[in-house]
């Protein structure tokens, strides 16, 4: 039990340096989300919607 709580510690560590911090993070999902929707507008032949997808907000 002890190795498995060390293992999930180390993994949520990792994950978390690699944004520095939650704003990192929801940046992160932020532009990956308007990836996601930038490639199912080509499939399906939509626009996006418009809107300032060039980077997210700087605190």
């Amino acid at each position: 039990m002890k190795s498995i709580f060390l293992i999930t510690l180390a993994a949520a560590g990792m994950l978390l340096s690699s944004c520095n911090t939650m704003i990192g993070l929801g940046r992160d999902m932020r532009m990956g989300g308007e990836g996601l929707e930038k490639t199912a507008n080509k499939t399906n032949g939509g626009s996006s919607g418009g809107g300032d997808t060039s980077g997210a907000p700087v605190y």
